[in-house]
């Protein structure tokens, strides 16, 4: 019977041996520190990094970006979200942020959206990234010497044109100034070709990008801007905007039917068809372009407010969104891993230049004329010969933009003259200062 028992107990010994041998002890590899794990418990502990944001022509690319990611950091999930193509981020954004659903990377303009979020973004000036940032793409999200987000890109715009249609029609010199632009869309319509398509249906088009260039061709730019804040400056009278406002009229005297019912991709592909000369867009467009007609032979042109070459013969370049980290998330380190990713990893940089057709912010990403497409590489050209201005939308009072996008597409309507507009404009910036 004592036989019995001890058996029974060297039995139970032996079972509570192989128990505590396979927990293993604190030279298990599993219990080693890792992005995402749980120190000790031998389990790695998944986190959720939520990004949200409004460029909604890489969403294909970020969601392809996240397979490879999650691979190589399988405890660290990116959950992707987008608002964007003419619905209104910022709002979506602020209702998140509200009701208890605040993501843990978002968009950021920069420069006035910056001060309005800033007590929401991490501060990332110690980020290995960082010390590579081409100084113009810095700025906007750069505070007292602090870095709080991630330029994703230098976009660049103004009219995109088809090099063989102004050829067809014997314009050899690409137009820089107002009246070269009129007598270009005269010659293109005489030729039986549409000079503009406009999709101004979207309201960002003309009342975020369209408009920064009066602001940007202003004298003193932050000066009238501050001037505006304070009640002593004045859209009303203003030549710029005048100009601007005539701008604006020459592409909708010269442009297609019913533009107030256009969109974005209708108006790209009545460009990549070849239906239209020019559009005012981007190098975000190239992509759209590529899968329409791809290799098409085409550059980009100012927007000239005047006939004064050397001052208005410009395009617009800035960054178009920042990617900045909540500071009070559960996850900012695995945002900041995916964010270094982004811009580190040989996937990641691949798709900014190749698949975004982005301008890369950084100087560690490597690109060609053949990698970013014909509208970056042109923009490219701008940019080393110094014939940029830089966006100002950033600089805009919160929901000013698409104030300016309602009140210019009156004026587009015929609803309003210039200095009816001029008013209309300065009531919208006044109402939200």
């Amino acid at each position: 019977m004592k036989m019995k028992k001890y058996v029974v107990l060297l039995s139970a010994l032996m079972i509570l041996s192989v128990i505590l041998s396979a927990c293993g002890g604190s030279s298990n590899p599993a219990n080693n520190g890792s992005a995402g794990s749980s120190e000790g418990s031998g389990k790695q502990e998944q986190k959720t990094v939520t990004i949200f944001q409004f460029k909604t022509e890489i969403v294909e690319g970020l969601n392809e970006l996240k397979v490879e990611f999650e691979k190589e950091y399988p405890n660290i999930k990116l959950d992707i979200q987008t608002v964007g193509g003419g619905a209104d981020y910022d709002a979506a954004l602020k209702t998140k942020f509200a009701s208890g659903d605040a993501p843990d990377i978002f968009s950021n303009n920069g420069y006035s959206k910056l001060d309005m979020w800033q007590d929401k973004v991490e501060d990332l000036s110690d980020q290995p990234w960082v010390q590579d940032l081409v100084p113009l793409a810095a700025e906007p999200i750069t505070k007292d010497g602090k870095v709080y987000g991630m330029p994703l890109a230098l976009e660049g715009f103004g009219y995109i044109y088809n090099k063989d249609l102004f050829q067809q029609v014997g314009i050899t010199v690409p137009p820089r100034t107002y009246t070269e632009l009129e007598d270009a869309a005269k010659k293109l319509k005489a030729a039986g070709i549409t000079p503009f398509a406009n999709a101004y249906q979207e309201w960002w088009l003309v009342g975020s990008q369209g408009i920064s260039v009066a602001f940007a061709n202003q004298d003193d730019i932050d000066g009238f801007i501050n001037g505006l804040n304070q009640g002593t400056a004045s859209i009303v009278g203003n030549e710029k905007f005048e100009n601007w406002a005539r701008l604006m009229q020459l592409t909708v005297d010269y442009g297609n039917k019913n533009p107030l019912t256009t969109d974005y991709n209708t108006q790209v592909t009545m460009f990549a068809n070849g239906e239209a000369a020019m559009m005012q867009e981007g190098n975000w467009a190239q992509t759209m372009i590529d899968g329409i007609t791809p290799n098409m032979n085409i550059g980009v042109l100012p927007m000239p407010v005047s006939d004064n070459a050397e001052q208005t013969g410009k395009v617009t370049i800035g960054v178009p969104v920042n990617l900045v980290v909540n500071k009070d998330s559960d996850a900012k380190e695995e945002a900041k891993i995916f964010l270094n990713w982004l811009v580190t990893s040989d996937i990641g940089k691949e798709y900014i230049v190749k698949k975004f057709k982005f301008i890369p912010t950084m100087k560690t990403i490597q690109s060609t004329p053949e990698d970013m497409g014909a509208i970056a590489a042109d923009l490219w050209n701008y940019i080393e010969e110094d014939k940029i201005i830089l966006h100002q939308a950033g600089k805009y009072p919160d929901g000013v933009a698409q104030e300016f996008g309602s009140v210019i597409q009156q004026f587009i309507a015929g609803k309003s003259d210039i200095k009816t507009w001029t008013e209309n404009m300065q009531a919208a910036w006044d109402k939200l200062k």
